[in-house]
């Protein structure tokens, strides 16, 4: 059972997010609250694996909420969805540097929200397709210029690299093993090694990582 922590200051999104996830099989909405630090308070007490965080509420934000949670739980963190009604809002960019494993917009279909619940239980960080490409080349924009580090260059095998560049551009697997003439399996093992190598939880992070890095642009 996916156990599911609802973080907004709008009453109603609340009562939306919990009607559409307690009908899901295998996902169960432990607790919700209106505010950052009461989110992390109760992240705290009831250990979920998600946490669906708003990010501009007036009682304490997103943003902040995100970092203190994962820094309270660094061997089991719960994984941070973002669900915001901005799709490039500064929040986001901030979020995605704070540790959360992706974003959805508000208005995304009820199927979308609850298979962005199950990936992140999964360990499969993601961003909204609609936004995926416009938000990750802004982020990559809003970076200064780097050059490759020489440490961090030499984690990963050219193969790996070349693999977690066009993850960086917003490639599926499936693109991306077509980019390579690859089977998508072998970039899905391909992708976990260098995970593995660079301490990054799930495609999000990854993609946050190669742009802080140099290794993609």
């Amino acid at each position: 059972m996916i156990r599911v922590l609802l973080v907004d200051d709008q009453k109603v999104v609340r009562a939306g997010f919990r009607v559409i996830l307690d009908l899901a099989e295998g996902i169960e909405v432990v607790g919700e609250c209106g505010d950052g630090p009461e989110a992390v308070r109760q992240a705290a007490l009831l250990r979920p694996d998600v946490v669906c965080m708003d990010v501009r509420m007036p009682g304490g934000d997103g943003l902040a909420a995100t970092r203190e949670i994962l820094a309270a739980a660094p061997e089991d963190p719960p994984e941070v969805l973002i669900v915001t009604t901005f799709d490039l809002d500064e929040y986001v960019f901030g979020a995605l540097e704070a540790g959360a494993a992706g974003f959805v917009l508000k208005d995304t279909d009820p199927d979308d929200l609850v298979e962005a619940v199950r990936g992140l239980a999964d360990g499969y960080g993601l961003v909204d397709q609609a936004v995926t490409r416009r938000v990750m080349a802004e982020f990559a924009r809003r970076r200064a210029p780097a050059s490759p580090e020489a440490g961090a260059a030499a984690l990963l095998t050219v193969r790996e690299t070349e693999i977690v560049r066009l993850l960086a551009q917003g490639m599926s697997n499936a693109e991306i093993g077509g980019e390579l003439f690859i089977e998508t399996t072998t970039v899905k093992s391909h992708l976990g090694r260098a995970m593995s190598k660079i301490g990054t939880r799930d495609r999000v992070q990854t993609v946050v990582w190669a742009y802080k890095n140099g290794v993609a642009r």
